[in-house]
């Protein structure tokens, strides 16, 4: 039986959207993900009253802070809203949602 040559090219994975997702993160500090990775877009379901929209490269919701802010935005951005970020994070990803605030995130 022949053998079919290992095509290194076309087995690197790309992705314009990440391959998953985190739904309804709640007000809060959020742990996405423990590992590192990479934040592909945040989208607002339901906008804020109070607080901050951020995303952070931690590994922990206790580690998130200035020293690893990725990305800021204001508590009432609009519903709707879709922020493209595709940001790797070394250590891991927590998303801080806003009071009353209802985001999801794409990453990998």
């Amino acid at each position: 039986m022949a053998q079919i040559p290992y095509n290194a090219q076309a087995s690197v994975l790309t992705t314009n959207g990440g391959q998953k997702s985190a739904l309804n993160l709640a007000a809060g500090a959020n742990l996405v993900k423990a590992t590192a990775g990479r934040i592909f877009s945040l989208n607002v379901n339901t906008a804020g009253t109070a607080g901050t929209l951020a995303v952070y490269d931690s590994a922990t919701t206790a580690g998130a802070g200035a020293s690893n802010l990725v990305w800021e935005g204001s508590a009432t951005t609009a519903q709707g809203t879709v922020i493209v970020l595709n940001f790797p994070c070394a250590n891991g990803i927590v998303v801080t949602a806003p009071t009353g605030g209802v985001v999801a995130v794409s990453y990998v």
